[in-house]
């Protein structure tokens, strides 16, 4: 687009970049929560696009330290995409993927992740569909527990007001983020925004409300929710228990907080959103068809520099192979190279070998955390193997237990 221009914003346009987010999403919010936006943004990774003095597309990266298989890394968390109505289809959200991923490139993270609002978008720059995640739908007559479902009598269930109990739910987080790729560490500002109980967070539902876990060294799990108020026709109580997150740090505290949700008085239905797709209540449950689970994505994962990227985490199991990658958008990985991996490590540098694979890179960044196997995307085409069994083992490899799940939209 000619006279388009892509640049980090000043403090003092941060409005006019708040304004053209919302306008892109069709979006409202109070001041209020305008406030917590710019508390979560970094300011010196907002990037604008302008078509002449007016400014028409935002995008902008979180550092984050995530979860990935074997350990923690930097990954760049990229939030706040937007282009007006009145300039699409010009190719300005290219541009400012293009610009982004250039300057993570010349010293930012070796990966990125994202949220998409549409998950068609982010294919074409090389973004790879990395983790999934169920929503649950599960009646009250359907919250039974298998019998042999774990218990601890040291363990008791505490009612407690969720912006008091902060540190407690800070503690079994920590813990919690350690285990699961895809996890991140979460800022005050992140936290903020979480335990944030205004009109606007409640969106017609109740209070947020808290349980946890606890025995006599502290807390061990929690779970934060909000309860819609329903009746039924015959004006009895139908409410809906709708989950914001829960976690714990051990079987016995994850059943314990799980039987305070399903079990809890005049609620009819529990609506749980992205829970990780090896949730430990599938087995929990007696009947798991009252789960009534739905699939969909959650984080969206991009290898911005291979070497650096697959370096970085571990692997499920011993690999030494050469694969060459395809990627338009950033030429310094569109190459063949070797990985050698084993317990002691792993190591990801440029080859002159022939390639045993070859792929694209979004489909590095789709198996990246461990939860995407290279073999399914071979059988449906999209990758193409050189050596036979080399995708299976490069598959086997990059696996990784449990499976990635972000969870908490940024």
């Amino acid at each position: 687009m000619d006279g388009l221009t892509i640049r980090p914003i000043a403090e003092a346009e941060w409005p006019v970049f708040a304004t053209v987010f919302r306008e892109a999403f069709n979006s409202e919010a109070p001041p209020a929560v305008v406030d917590r936006y710019r508390a979560l943004s970094e300011l010196d990774r907002l990037l604008a696009a302008f078509d002449g003095d007016q400014m028409v597309g935002t995008a902008g990266a979180l550092s984050f330290a995530m979860t990935v298989p074997g350990g923690t890394a930097p990954v760049a968390g990229v939030t706040l995409v937007s282009v007006l109505p009145s300039h699409r289809r010009r190719g300005i959200l290219s541009a400012m993927m293009r610009r982004q991923l250039n300057d993570l490139h010349e010293g930012g993270e070796p990966v990125a992740a994202l949220y998409p609002s549409e998950a068609a978008i982010y294919g074409r720059f090389g973004y790879g569909r990395a983790a999934d995640s169920l929503t649950f739908d599960i009646p009250r007559h359907g919250a039974a527990f298998v019998p042999d479902a774990p218990t601890d009598p040291a363990l008791r269930l505490r009612v407690a007001d969720p912006a008091r109990a902060r540190k407690e739910l800070e503690q079994v987080f920590e813990i919690v983020r350690a285990e699961r790729p895809g996890q991140y560490a979460r800022t005050a500002a992140r936290w903020d925004d979480l335990l944030a109980d205004e009109e606007f967070d409640r969106s017609g539902t109740g209070a947020l409300r808290c349980v946890i876990a606890e025995d006599g060294s502290g807390p061990r799990g929690y779970a934060l929710f909000r309860v819609k108020r329903k009746a039924s026709e015959d004006d009895l109580p139908a409410n809906e228990l709708l989950l914001q997150e829960l976690y714990a740090v051990d079987p016995a505290a994850y059943a314990l907080v799980w039987r305070g949700v399903l079990e809890r008085d005049l609620i009819a239905r529990v609506r749980a959103w992205s829970r990780p797709v090896d949730d430990p209540l599938i087995h929990l449950l007696a009947e798991p068809r009252h789960l009534r689970p739905l699939w969909r994505d959650d984080l969206w994962v991009r290898v911005v520099d291979v070497g650096r990227a697959l370096s970085a985490r571990a692997y499920a199991a011993p690999v030494d192979l050469v694969f060459e990658v395809e990627d338009a958008y950033c030429p310094w990985n569109a190459r063949c190279w070797r990985l050698s991996a084993d317990g002691a490590g792993a190591v990801c540098e440029p080859s002159s070998a022939a390639a045993d694979v070859t792929l694209p890179v979004s489909a590095l960044g789709a198996a990246y955390l461990g939860g995407r196997p290279l073999v399914g995307m071979l059988r449906a085409g999209l990758i193409r193997e050189h050596t036979r069994g080399a995708v299976a083992r490069l598959s086997t490899a990059m696996s990784w237990e449990p499976r990635p799940c972000a969870a908490l939209v940024f």
